[in-house]
């Protein structure tokens, strides 16, 4: 996966948005105005931030040791730096469904009714 696959696997999911709020080589993707993913567009090796949960996190980074790490920049319990290209494509798609339905789930009810 490279940057532009991965926004476009990000951008079809319902009610994702794109924006670049801290500088033109962050890309940040939201879901319902919340972020649940982000990367440097212009970063080598191509790496996302990806929320997660902590539990989960503890298990991916003792698993994958030094592909799946704490968050760069980012609360380090809640969110994995990944580097996507030495890691299996279906691992990289489910950390990005995963961080896109932990924040669609800590959303208010009336705002999940919206999703199909």
């Amino acid at each position: 996966m490279n940057v532009e696959r991965f926004r476009e696997y990000c951008l079809v999911k319902q009610q994702v948005t794109e924006h670049f709020p801290f500088d033109e080589h962050t890309l940040v993707f939201k879901v319902a105005g919340k972020m649940f993913a982000l990367c440097g567009i212009e970063r080598i090796p191509f790496q996302i931030n990806l929320k997660c949960d902590p539990e989960r996190s503890e298990e991916l980074r003792a698993e994958y040791d030094g592909l799946i790490i704490p968050g760069y920049h980012m609360s380090k319990k809640h969110w994995n730096t990944v580097f996507v290209q030495q890691l299996p494509p279906e691992l990289v798609t489910d950390l990005i469904d995963h961080s896109y339905e932990l924040v669609v789930q800590s959303l208010p009810k009336k705002v999940r009714e919206t999703f199909g």
